[in-house]
């Protein structure tokens, strides 16, 4: 059964769509050692392998398997580099719109919470939530929906309200958390409102960490851009840019600081480091190394990230952010002085100024009669910028950018190397994967099968086969 989940996993098949290539596909008895005449199993099966597995001692026991035999073919040591990457993979739910999810939430609070559907009779008025479907309204009609909205809002934070201080348990506690979250996620005062008054509205623009359905309250509203906006979750990948094999994995919600790029990539430089679950010999990197720190794209360029990567002995090779200037074509901060022993920064005018415990920098009225102020800020009180505490780290990384052209052909030869691998764990036969759990544990599970049934893919080009009771490379 792990055969069949990895195999399942690698080539994108529903429970259903499994059970069937297990009972007529000779290609999938071969691989998981059953005879031609095998009558498989029902496809509830696999809720149930899947089910045991994560609540076992070893929920990851496929991706430990396949590092065995990595380990045993020798294709990691002396190969140190690592590049870094992740992609959007669309949830297994539809995104539902504001007033879908009140009606969900709260009718969810009904099943969930003990003596909560009576709570519902007595204080929610806006609706009948004990009856199907939504809300009977106008939808054409701006005024009704604005009614519905502010009705919906206020019972739900009267049904909240009515529920604070009761002792309650999983699953109902989550139930009224996640409608205290929906009932102020999607909603604004209406105009002229300060919200007291019982008015809202459905808010002008999208909630960062917008919880997207209350059938998945863990899948979550991301963009790329301002434009390119997804839902789903967010797959992380560490990869050897020259083999192909996958290092490292993570799936976290799409959003929120913790589940950034530069966060996780963090996660995956402590791992190295220690050595946990992996077969890969990391040491430090530079002259006869074998290879630099990491490559990533410039999103993973933040001061911590740096810091942490230079603390595990590695190089990193990250493309520098933009880096802003106040005035269009003017200067940047990278233009100012900075001597952090003394404690003060020097603009380009030659005006020194204190940086104070918050790392801000105040210059101030000093600005007024300054010859370069409109090169430099539009602020009428003067320019004021606040350092980053790893400004140090950052400065110089632009700077070796800029002075290194091997840093650049470096990062250009071996970024798209992790771009196909990330092709490889979110496309199968050209289209994108979607999800088909709910929740990030789940999903997680279902990353580590992939990517290990990708790094036996992998493997079994090179040549995998057995000799002499280990794993072998034949190319």
């Amino acid at each position: 059964m792990a055969a069949v989940l990895t195999l399942q996993a690698l080539c994108d098949y529903s429970d259903r769509e499994t059970a069937e290539a297990v009972r007529f596909d000779v290609r999938w008895k071969a691989a998981i050692g059953a005879s031609l005449d095998d009558p498989g199993f029902d496809p509830s099966s696999l809720v149930s392998w899947r089910t045991r597995i994560a609540r076992s001692e070893r929920p990851y026991r496929v991706t430990g398997a396949v590092k065995t035999v990595i380990g045993q073919t020798g294709i990691l040591p002396g190969r140190r580099r690592r590049a870094v990457d992740s992609t959007i993979l669309a949830d297994a739910v539809a995104t539902q719109d504001t007033i879908t999810q009140l009606v969900s939430a709260i009718r969810r609070v009904a099943r969930e919470v003990p003596g909560a559907a009576k709570q519902i009779v007595a204080v929610c008025t806006g609706h009948d939530y004990s009856r199907p479907g939504q809300p009977k309204i106008g939808w054409d009609d701006p005024a009704a929906k604005d009614a519905l909205v502010s009705a919906l809002v206020n019972d739900a934070t009267a049904l909240v309200a009515a529920l604070a201080g009761r002792e309650l348990e999983e699953p109902a506690a989550s139930a009224v958390a996640l409608l205290a979250l929906v009932a102020g996620q999607d909603v604004e005062p209406a105009e002229g409102s300060d919200g007291r008054d019982g008015r809202w509205r459905i808010a002008r623009k999208v909630a960062g960490d917008r919880v997207i359905s209350v059938t998945d309250p863990q899948a979550r509203h991301t963009r790329k851009s301002g434009e390119a906006r997804r839902d789903g979750y967010r797959a992380h990948v560490a990869a050897g840019p020259d083999t192909g094999i996958i290092t490292d994995e993570k799936l976290t919600k799409a959003s929120g600081q913790e589940n950034s790029d530069p966060a996780v990539a963090e996660e995956f430089v402590a791992g190295e480091a220690a050595g946990t679950g992996r077969d890969v010999a990391c040491g430090p990197t530079g002259p006869g190394a074998g290879g630099r720190g990491g490559d990533g794209g410039s999103a993973y360029g933040t001061g911590d990230l740096r810091e942490a990567i230079g603390q595990a002995g590695h190089q990193a090779v990250i493309k520098p952010g933009p880096l802003p200037a106040a005035v269009p074509g003017g200067f940047t901060v990278d233009d100012l002085t900075v001597d952090e022993q003394a404690g003060a920064v020097t603009c380009p005018a030659g005006i020194t100024r204190p940086i104070t415990p918050g790392r801000t920098v105040i210059v101030g009225a000093a600005c007024a009669a300054c010859p370069l102020r409109q090169r430099c800020t539009t602020s009428q009180t003067g320019r004021t910028l606040r350092l980053h505490p790893h400004h140090h780290l950052l400065r110089a990384a632009r700077a070796a950018w800029a002075a290194s052209p091997g840093l650049r052909q470096d990062y250009r030869a071996h970024r798209p190397h992790v771009e196909r691998v990330i092709a490889r764990v979110a496309t199968w036969r050209g289209r994108r994967v979607k999800l088909r759990d709910r929740g990030v544990a789940q999903n997680h599970a279902w990353l580590k099968r992939r990517t290990a049934a990708l790094n036996l893919q992998n493997l079994a080009g090179r040549g995998l086969t057995r000799h002499g009771g280990a794993w072998v490379l034949a190319t």
